[in-house]
């Protein structure tokens, strides 16, 4: 069964309209979105980076120039253009001036090695790349377009993104930084590909052509390239903003999570262009450099991940920043530990909420209120337009056990149209029921009276103990009340006896005197038989993605290599 009923009914109480079925979504494109924006806030600042502002107008006719600019290098509708990009203005630049050129995007980490780009170059058959003259970019990107099909390298400068102060101490002082752009066949400035005419217009179609492969993040297997559209991705940037009570008020939002990721792309590029306001651009996370710009631009909103926020209060400056202005910040791509968000709150007097989404649903599925009532530990409700329901986690035709948890499942205008020349892949990623597709999440999930969604555990990160199902997540969930933990994962480690049993891997808050056979014992003692840990170690330093959240995978990598 669906439970969208009582998601409704909440939505009313919360915003004061219907949610999940009377939001208005028409077909738009990303270059339509961006239009509207311009329209209405052309000389309003769109980015701020490092100090040095950007309006929307002077975005929108760069993106403009550089979409005609890939017509005249032979760009087609649905040519890949690839982003190799780390946050700063040249990427909203190349991602709507790409759009607008009828080219399906493809976001690349800057985290990249050699390999790997090259193998996600040809998966997607991407025919241009976009970077910067950084050298730990550019060099990595001219080792690929010599070894795979990549055509055209179009290289932007950073010096030219700052203003002049920085400009001159980036001259000074970062000059090892950067790596000379190469005159050679294949490899053009930024400037060279920005045409002088208008760039010819191209029909989209929203609901079918592709805006976007955007891969997943390989946690499981081989990283594959979800097919989203211009509506998957513009309708779930406006279901974000449709939490907003602020909507219409100064908006200015820290960009600190990377553009590249699905996350940061609807929730704070895409939601930011439909509330005309400011992004405050930084190229990587620093919390030092956070605090600093959230305080200098006095920003309203702070999208990150967990491990983002518990930075921010470990550094010494989080107790002199001055968060007065904040209203809201956004937690994603993991669990949030109930500690992390109370000692947040309590610093900076801002609401720190919790929400859910995946590279498969454009970005974010469900919320928690930004105003009224929210429920901790929870991923919040289904965004308007989405639905929801819970499927047997042995036999996905069927739904669960009313009150058992099951499988969470989505449907919504958010949702990817399937993988990339993987209908493998996309057959099993989704479940067909009398009402058409939904996407199976892997999440197993319980679902309150009020719509409320707990994730319960990955079902690939069970633990099967002797028989006994441990979810590692109930078992983080107690050891991250202890005052002296930090950080934490749970894994399964092999057992001769029961094939695998729990192992818990912590990093401690400083100064802490608790050793890890202490930290097992007081564990043990609030968790079931089965849920028992064998040890807990003690590490300086946790694994983590390219985003920021804890790595799971890499861990057992770790593991399975005796590390």
């Amino acid at each position: 069964m669906t439970v969208n009923s009582k998601c409704d009914e909440a939505w009313v109480a919360h915003y004061g309209h219907p949610g999940s079925w009377a939001l208005d979504l028409p077909p738009q494109s990303l270059p339509a979105l961006f239009s509207e924006a311009v329209r209405q806030y052309a000389d309003r600042p769109l980015v701020d980076f490092l100090g040095r502002r950007f309006s929307y107008s002077q975005l929108h006719a760069e993106a403009a120039r550089f979409a005609a600019g890939l017509q005249k290098l032979g760009v087609k509708k649905g040519d890949r253009v690839g982003l190799y990009l780390p946050n700063a203005p040249i990427y909203i630049t190349a991602y709507f001036g790409a759009a607008m050129a009828g080219a399906t995007l493809v976001n690349f980490s800057p985290l990249y090695t050699a390999p790997e780009l090259a193998a996600q170059v040809e998966d997607s058959g991407t025919r241009i790349i976009v970077t910067l003259d950084s050298a730990a970019l550019l060099p990595t990107a001219l080792e690929v377009q010599r070894t795979s099909s990549l055509e055209t390298l179009v290289v932007g400068s950073l010096g030219t993104m700052l203003g002049p102060v920085k400009r001159v101490l980036l001259g000074l002082f970062g000059r090892k930084s950067l790596t000379p752009i190469p005159t050679t066949p294949g490899v053009l400035r930024w400037e060279q590909c920005l045409g002088t005419a208008a760039p010819d217009p191209v029909a989209i179609d929203p609901e079918t052509d592709l805006a976007l492969l955007q891969y997943t993040g390989g946690t499981t297997g081989t990283p594959k390239g979800a097919m989203l559209t211009h509506q998957n991705i513009t309708a779930n940037a406006r279901q974000v903003a449709a939490l907003d009570p602020h909507a219409g008020e100064r908006d200015v939002i820290v960009g600190v999570l990377p553009l590249f990721h699905v996350f940061a792309n609807v929730s704070v590029l895409n939601r930011t262009v439909i509330n005309g306001g400011c992004i405050a651009m930084l190229p990587r996370f620093d919390a030092a450099q956070a605090l600093k710009t959230l305080q200098r631009v006095r920003a309203t909103a702070f999208p990150g991940v967990p491990t983002m926020y518990q930075a921010l209060l470990d550094h010494p400056q989080a107790a002199k920043t001055d968060f007065s202005s904040l209203r809201v910040c956004i937690s994603g791509g993991a669990p949030l530990p109930l500690p992390v968000k109370q000692r947040f709150e309590a610093l900076s007097g801002a609401r720190l909420v919790e929400g859910y989404g995946l590279t498969e649903t454009s970005g974010v599925v469900s919320c928690n209120p930004y105003e009224g009532d929210e429920r901790p530990g929870t991923i919040g409700q289904p965004l308007p337009a989405t639905r929801v329901r819970l499927l047997d986690r042995d036999d996905a035709s069927r739904d669960a056990v009313p009150g058992e948890p099951g499988e969470l499942a989505i449907k919504g205008p958010q949702i990817m149209q399937g993988y990339w020349h993987r209908p493998d892949a996309a057959a099993t990623a989704f479940a067909e029921r009398e009402d058409g597709r939904w996407l199976r999440t892997g999440d197993v999930a319980t679902i309150d009276a009020e719509g409320y969604i707990s994730i319960v555990d990955r079902i690939k990160d069970m633990i099967a103990v002797g028989g006994f199902k441990v979810f590692p997540s109930q078992v983080e969930a107690v050891l991250e009340e202890h005052p002296e933990i930090k950080e934490v994962l749970v894994i399964g480690a092999p057992d001769e006896y029961l094939g695998e049993v729990p192992r818990a891997y912590v990093t401690v808050q400083a100064g802490s005197t608790a050793t890890a056979a202490e930290l097992r014992d007081w564990l043990n003692a609030r968790v079931g038989k089965h849920e028992r840990v064998d040890q807990v170690v003690v590490r300086e330093s946790m694994p983590k993605t390219m985003i920021g959240k804890l790595d799971r995978k890499a861990l057992r990598e770790e593991l399975s290599r005796g590390a």
